[in-house]
């Protein structure tokens, strides 16, 4: 059986939602499809292999979470919140060069243990069930209102620009690791001088 290093804790997320607590055979099958949806697809993976994963009958996921469905709707409950802790910093800052420096910094920031829901969220955006073009749209109309404020041209491309920039240094990461991606932080920073 697979596990992860470091895995998230699902337990005190859903109890956010008012839902009943999470037992481990519960949290161990959070875990194991997080883990196999995020490396493998969502489509592609049987219940029945996230039920041998996480150690557990495959009756006790549907008992738990309905259907397979229902069990990436819970994660991406959990990762949704993980996103906007990620997000905040920026959408609450006040400072036009911060607001930039922090964008480009989150995906540094990001820890490995939460590779996998990031990975996730990559992996979905092809999903169109899942995929919402709008949930970047506050990152880009901050990243335009910095753009703006310090007196760029064109804020509304440069933000978008940048984030783009920063979705793809993040893809990356997660798939060759921070290292891989430090020249592009540097890059970025000089480039807008923050």
């Amino acid at each position: 059986m697979h596990r992860i290093i470091n895995p998230p804790n699902f337990v005190s997320n859903y109890s956010l939602y008012g839902k009943e607590p999470v037992t481990d055979k519960k949290e161990n099958i959070l875990l194991a499809a997080l883990q196999l949806f995020s490396n493998e697809g969502y489509n592609v993976v049987p219940t029945s292999k996230i039920a041998k994963q996480a150690g557990v009958s495959e009756g006790l996921i549907f008992k738990h979470f309905d259907n397979k469905k229902g069990l990436l709707d819970a994660i991406m409950e959990d990762a949704e919140l993980r996103v906007n802790q990620v997000f905040a910093p920026v959408l609450f800052e006040t400072d036009p060069i911060k607001t930039i420096s922090k964008i480009i910094e989150t995906p540094f920031n990001i820890r490995e243990e939460e590779y996998n829901y990031w990975r996730l969220q990559f992996k979905l955006k092809w999903e169109t069930e899942y995929y919402n073009p709008q949930k970047m749209k506050p990152i880009i109309d901050k990243l335009q209102w910095a753009f703006s404020e310090l007196g760029y041209k064109d804020p509304q491309n440069e933000a978008e620009l940048l984030s783009q920039i920063v979705e793809s240094v993040s893809v990356n990461i997660l798939r060759e690791g921070l290292k891989s991606q430090l020249k592009f932080k540097s890059f970025l920073q000089q480039k807008y001088k923050v």
